[in-house]
């Protein structure tokens, strides 16, 4: 167990003392299903090398270069599929969270699987378009959607866009009218429920940027003004209350005081709303410890939650959505780095230093994230070393795995992998220190594609005008 906060629900907040680092793992070969794309294995008849989609690391290095961002694109589409199934009885609405991962080709997955797809910026919301999502099919999020991006999303007819604010119900009605349409909307609300999760990713208190408090009054004040205009058409509520939660307990909490809300619009104003958007958030496992949900466990648990309390209050039960995004994305991608230097500092641990970091994965440092890896190239047999997997970037911050455990002979050259990174490291990479971002690469029965090639020097310097 990491002696950092885990910005997962049960382990939140959990601190380890110095003098007691984590226990040595039984097997340094054996990959955790749990946390492994799904068809992550070893090859025995090449050294132990890992393997996803039919390939081996090795290949993919030498192919692509390292850092390598790698998504098995049938983990994804079957997690996609589980999530359809689960909530097809209900005839709810799965949106795949795009703000994970998105790239034309996960778009026309997400498509071809039977989701929907939400985005949270104009950006977000071209790729979607570029890659043929139909956009009655698409819901806008957002706390500061720009004039253009409202625009487009008006002209060229989004499904449903999620309102944040005053201004904004104002600003899109007024863009609406301009272009004599008609946009329907939810509005965001902050339930109040404390989520068990990292406070950067806890949306659902009063205190934070998303959404329009039910305590305060300005959830009912911003319903009663959509409901006055003429150009935007109120059909539901969205409520979000984190990321990286293991249980449905704080849902509970958020659909009982959501479905209240809902009473009281309905006899305050005789309008029943038709759509409930509990969000996304429950998470994945990225060490052995975590112990994520199954769909059919969370739509099971949230239909009935839902219903429950509607019946409470005599009201029809609206159609529920709801938005997986890491859930997809997060386990059906591993990253591939190449080992650089070993350094061992006598008595406390290894470092093991790659040719990636921060700029490929900046969770760890922005909020304490645990990740799983592995040695990838081989296999070994030797003993296992304590050791800290760090980046190349300039910052002593620059941290991959806090604690886990290497073989003692890994050495310059050998590849690692880092699991379930296939949410948010793409998506949030950067160029620190001017390194060019990675690839991304799909693997399938044993054929890589390109997703996103890899950025040169030159990609760098293409924009640096001065």
């Amino acid at each position: 167990m990491s002696r950092y906060a885990h910005p997962a629900g049960p382990r939140h907040a959990e601190v380890l003392p110095e003098e007691n680092p984590p226990t040595p793992p039984r097997d340094l070969v054996w990959l955790d299903p749990r946390v492994w794309p799904a068809t992550a294995g070893r090859d025995a008849t090449a050294g132990g090398e890992l393997t996803v989609g039919g390939l081996g690391v090795r290949r993919l290095a030498a192919e692509y270069g390292t850092p390598l961002f790698v998504l098995d694109e049938d983990d994804f589409r079957r997690r996609a599929r589980s999530y359809r199934e689960a909530f097809s009885e209900a005839e709810a609405d799965v949106y795949y969270a795009g703000k994970a991962l998105l790239t034309k080709a996960v778009v026309r997955w997400v498509h071809e699987e039977g989701l929907k797809l939400d985005v949270s910026s104009g950006g977000e919301l071209n790729v979607a378009l570029a890659a043929g999502m139909p956009p009655e099919r698409i819901c806008m999020h957002g706390n500061n959607k720009s004039e253009a991006e409202l625009a487009r999303a008006v002209e060229t007819g989004v499904g449903r866009i999620i309102v944040d604010s005053f201004d904004e119900i104002e600003r899109l009605d007024r863009i609406a009218a301009e272009r004599g349409r008609v946009s329907a909307v939810l509005v965001r609300v902050t339930t109040g429920v404390e989520a068990h999760t990292h406070e950067f990713v806890a949306t659902a208190h009063d205190d934070q940027k998303f959404g329009l408090a039910l305590s305060t009054g300005a959830a009912a004040e911003a319903v009663r003004r959509v409901l006055a205009c003429e150009h935007i058409e109120l059909v539901g509520l969205h409520s979000h209350i984190g990321s990286q939660i293991f249980d449905t307990a704080g849902f509970e909490v958020a659909a009982r005081r959501v479905t209240e809300f809902l009473t009281r619009v309905n006899r305050e104003t005789g309008v029943e709303l038709s759509e409930l958007d509990l969000g996304g958030g429950l998470g994945i496992a990225y060490v052995s410890d975590d112990t994520p949900l199954d769909p059919e466990t969370i739509a099971k648990s949230l239909l009935t939650i839902v219903q429950r309390e509607c019946d409470a209050h005599g009201l029809a039960m609206p159609r529920i959505a709801v938005e997986p995004g890491r859930a997809l994305s997060g386990p059906a991608g591993i990253t591939v780095y190449e080992v650089g230097t070993v350094k061992d500092v006598e008595g406390i641990r290894t470092y093991v230093s790659v040719d990636g970091g921060m700029s490929d994965n900046i969770r760890t440092a922005l909020y304490g994230a645990e990740y799983t890896c592995a040695m990838a190239s081989r296999a070994s047999d030797a003993e296992p070393v304590l050791s800290r997997l760090v980046g190349k970037h300039c910052e002593s911050g620059d941290i991959i795995v806090h604690d886990l455990y290497l073989p003692a002979d890994v050495r310059p050259g050998d590849l690692v992998a880092v699991a379930a990174t296939g949410a948010y490291c793409f998506s949030m990479a950067s160029n620190y220190n001017h390194l060019p971002r990675p690839a991304l690469v799909a693997v399938r029965d044993g054929v890589p594609r390109t997703l996103v090639r890899r950025e040169t020097e030159d990609d760098l310097l293409r924009l640096d005008v001065g």
